[in-house]
């Protein structure tokens, strides 16, 4: 009997390309998604930033000519971020001068305002301003204006805060004044914590701004954070006293919408049924 010859399998020794081609064709998937991911929408961006823009309207944080102001956003070379016009957020005007009706911060224009009139105060690290989405803030740091663990405004500090009541007096701006403290607790005869002591800082330049140097007692408000809102670690001595300071937000000039609410005195009295 003649023996059937088996026949010679062949052997692929490229089958790992076969694999290979699939990673290669993932991986190129992977990086199209990620880079358009990345790509910014900028037709949707603008529908988000006008509807944003009505939703304030409606509840009336937009007032006076601030109602013409919409989020302009450019076509930007791929990577970049797109470039945005000065943009009125909240009633805060930023890097622009407010239109007719005098509404609005113009930031740029007061913090230099307010540099050039503190400058020494600025160069003994006593007076500190930052820019945030509300507005401008004013730091008046403790070293300058506060005896630690009092409330009571120090001589040295009335020239100053004059001279910043002068500035925010004449534009008509609207205030809020903060009180901040680090985390030491203070347990005296006057203040039993660190909230009653913020608060009472708050309330004593709240005072002074109203019955001294005149500011409209409509436009000004105080508040105490205690240590909760710090603006540097509380774990070193210098944290610490950056910590320590009262806050005026200069938030905005209130418009004319602010006027159509009635105060209680002047609402119609229901009729009982």
């Amino acid at each position: 009997m003649s023996r059937r010859r088996k026949k010679h399998v062949h052997v692929n020794h490229e089958r790992w390309l076969v694999s290979y081609a699939d990673f290669i064709t993932l991986l190129f998937a992977f990086f199209v998604v990620l880079y358009s991911t990345s790509q910014m929408d900028n037709k949707k961006v603008v529908q988000v930033s006008a509807a944003i823009h009505g939703a304030f309207q409606e509840l009336g944080v937009f007032s006076g000519s601030a109602q013409g102001s919409v989020l302009r956003v450019e076509a930007a070379p791929p990577g970049q971020m797109p470039y945005q016009e000065p943009v009125q957020i909240a009633g805060v005007l930023y890097g622009t001068e407010a239109g007719a009706g005098g509404e609005g911060v113009d930031v740029d224009r007061l913090k230099l305002e307010l540099e050039a009139a503190l400058g020494d105060q600025i160069k003994r690290h006593e007076i500190e301003m930052r820019v945030t989405p509300e507005g401008l803030v004013v730091s008046l740091r403790e070293v300058g204006f506060f005896a630690s663990g009092n409330a009571d405004l120090l001589p040295d500090g009335q020239a100053p805060l004059a001279r910043i009541a002068s500035i925010l007096n004449a534009k008509g701006f609207q205030i809020r004044v903060e009180g901040h403290t680090d985390t030491v607790p203070i347990h005296t005869s006057q203040f039993k914590s660190n909230w009653e002591l913020s608060t009472a800082r708050a309330t004593e330049v709240v005072k002074l701004l109203v019955e001294r140097y005149k500011l409209d007692p409509m436009q000004i408000s105080a508040a105490g954070y205690s240590q909760y809102r710090p603006v540097a670690s509380n774990d070193t001595d210098d944290g610490r006293k950056i910590n320590r300071r009262v806050d005026l937000v200069v938030v905005s000039r209130t418009g004319p919408a602010n006027k159509d609410l009635a105060a209680p005195a002047d609402l119609p009295s229901r009729r009982s049924n």
